[in-house]
């Protein structure tokens, strides 16, 4: 899809029609996105983080006056409208070490989202899922107050997702369709980095599962439907988890990945194994140096080093790229998955072009492989900018997967 706004800026281009995305289920509008991009200086965070803010601030304002005056939809619609572009405007503050304000940005972006979730009905319930000796952020839809035992879908983001966006990836979607939705995140993703220093663990189903547990517990749900999708880098560790975890009823990747040490590996010269060793090697200045150079030079490098030393819990640019070797699904993993699995694919993915159809190949389980086009405008990175198209197919696959397990 052609550039709307940053026509020299894919990552910028890219964040940006992520919100637009998120317009189809109430998370932004269509003129908010585009005057506040307007007002933004292409390529540079700072501008990014002012302009954002200033928008978050205004909506949240006006939402804040609605709730007083006693307007509730209108006051809901735009705690969701500002959480979302609170979101986005500490989306380039991470790095090693981070820009001190995006832990604000981010506690207005959850307080918003929360203040939204109250004027549900029912209401979307914010849980505390035990993990290890603490616990995870998350939030419980439910179709009704009923207690009838429904579907019930575990989502969580990826990369660089949050809980709270899930509303608009999905979530909502769920409850208009019939399930129960769980949205959390776990270790790396924003919750628990901002506020409890968790980092992303490749051994995913010491995640997942605890997350199982705490989901038969709740009212409503019907412990033998229940399914797990995972969003960006949600569609490796998703899968991990469910190769070990077995009570899932279904799992899907949004998008589908394999093995991320190719992406770590990738730009380094020689085999894969001389790749590897210099990765993980104590010093290899000449390394560091091609890392700092591609910093420089591509926007999409310097955004991904940057967020993942900060989510990986490393310094370096070439330690965060030796972390990525462990997440994979190599060596018989996929093979162990046995509940049938959705893995979607994006015609003009920038980030993982070619790995859906690698974990496609491997599995061994009952499976699907969704392509979604650039002519859809469908074609980007988890099918920006066609979410609603992208959703109902995603929910008619899980429809028809849980009924004929029945």
């Amino acid at each position: 899809m052609k550039p709307l706004l940053f026509p020299n800026n894919v990552q910028f281009w890219y964040e940006t029609l992520r919100s637009m995305s998120h317009i189809a289920y109430g998370g932004a509008d269509f003129g908010e996105v585009v005057s506040t991009g307007e007002r933004i200086t292409e390529g540079d965070y700072d501008s990014w983080y002012v302009e954002w803010m200033a928008t978050a601030d205004r909506v949240s304002g006006e939402a804040q006056k609605a709730l007083a005056d006693g307007h509730r939809v209108s006051a809901r619609d735009g705690f969701l409208r500002a959480s979302n572009y609170y979101r986005s405007a500490e989306f380039f503050l991470h790095g090693h070490p981070c820009d001190p304000r995006h832990d604000h940005a981010y506690d207005r972006s959850v307080a918003c989202f929360k203040a939204a979730a109250a004027l549900f009905t029912p209401v979307i319930e914010p849980v505390e899922i035990p993990y290890e000796d603490t616990t995870l952020p998350g939030y419980f839809y439910r179709v009704d107050d009923s207690g009838t035992p429904r579907p019930t879908l575990i989502m969580h983001n990826g990369f660089d997702g949050t809980a709270e966006e899930l509303h608009f990836f999905g979530a909502i979607a769920g409850v208009e369709r019939g399930y129960n939705v769980l949205a959390f995140d776990g270790p790396g993703m924003p919750g628990p980095r901002h506020h409890q220093g968790l980092v992303f663990r490749p051994d995913w189903e010491n995640v997942i599962t605890p997350v199982v547990d705490f989901a038969e517990t709740l009212p409503g749900v019907d412990v033998r439907r229940i399914a797990l999708l995972g969003v960006s880098m949600g569609g490796i560790l998703a899968p991990r988890a469910a190769a070990f975890e077995h009570r899932l009823a279904a799992l899907i990747a949004v998008d589908g990945l394999y093995d991320l040490g190719q992406i770590a590996v990738r730009n380094v010269p020689g085999p894969r194994e001389e790749a590897e060793r210099l990765l993980r090697a104590a010093s290899a200045p000449e390394l560091d140096a091609a890392f700092e150079q591609a910093m420089a030079g591509d926007p999409i490098a310097r955004w991904a080093i940057n967020h993942g030393m900060y989510v990986m819990g490393v310094d370096t640019p070439r330690a965060f790229n030796a972390s990525y070797l462990d997440y994979t699904l190599a060596g018989g993993i996929a093979e162990r998955i046995q509940c049938p699995t959705l893995v979607c694919d994006a015609e003009e993915d920038i980030f993982f072009k070619g790995q859906p159809e690698q974990l496609y190949d491997h599995l061994t389980c009952p499976k699907t492989l969704m392509a979604f086009t650039t002519e859809e405008g469908a074609g980007a990175h988890c099918h920006p900018g066609a979410m609603r198209l992208s959703i109902a197919r995603i929910y008619d696959w899980l429809d028809d997967t849980l009924a004929a397990a029945a």
